[in-house]
């Protein structure tokens, strides 16, 4: 008797629970498009190259076109439709938006869920290769434009929006850092 292909799984995307059964061979980026009509996530290249599917598997970025969906089972997915709150727009989202960080639009979910995790991974103090000083006792060095291009480098837009995306990771990453030191603020009064 031949093993099984396919199995139901269950994925864990934006906060809701979604069971399907799926060839073992299907991707994430295919479950997510083609089975459950997600399809703010884009395909690109489909060979890991171009950053348009990226979406973040337990708060870090990942191309789901090289990630399978039976191995995404148990982790937490966010596409670019679960990152607003409601009606109120990411902060990267609302950059983007605010500094024009898209042009023709297509590489943008990718480039914003890359953008949040990037923001992230910075802020917990991961150097990148173009980091000056990468000794602990150093701590987080400025997320200057060069570092953010670096850290976005996975990530093309054939339009050539560069200049804007960076602009936009920039303003994100001040906007975040403000709401993080008002927060630790209120919470010291308290």
């Amino acid at each position: 008797m031949a093993p099984s292909t396919a199995s139901a799984i269950t994925l864990n995307i934006n906060g809701e629970k979604h069971t399907l059964p799926v060839d073992h061979r299907t991707t994430l980026l295919d479950a997510l498009r083609e089975r459950l009509d997600l399809t703010g996530t884009k395909k690109g290249c489909d060979h890991g190259q171009c950053g348009a599917c990226t979406v973040l598997l337990d708060g870090r970025r990942a191309v789901s076109c090289l990630q399978l969906a039976v191995a995404a089972e148990g982790r937490e997915i966010t596409t670019i439709e679960g990152v607003a709150e409601g009606e109120r727009l990411h902060p990267v989202q609302q950059a983007f938006l605010d500094l024009d960080g898209y042009q023709c639009g297509y590489c943008t979910p990718g480039q914003i869920c890359s953008a949040i995790a990037v923001i992230e991974e910075h802020a917990a103090g991961w150097p990148s290769a173009v980091t000056g000083d990468v000794r602990p006792e150093a701590g987080a060095s400025p997320l200057t434009a060069e570092e953010i291009r670096e850290r976005m480098s996975g990530n093309l837009c054939r339009c050539g929006a560069y200049v804007a995306i960076v602009q936009a990771v920039a303003r994100a990453a001040e906007a975040e850092a403000q709401a993080a030191d008002a927060d630790a603020d209120a919470e010291e009064a308290a």
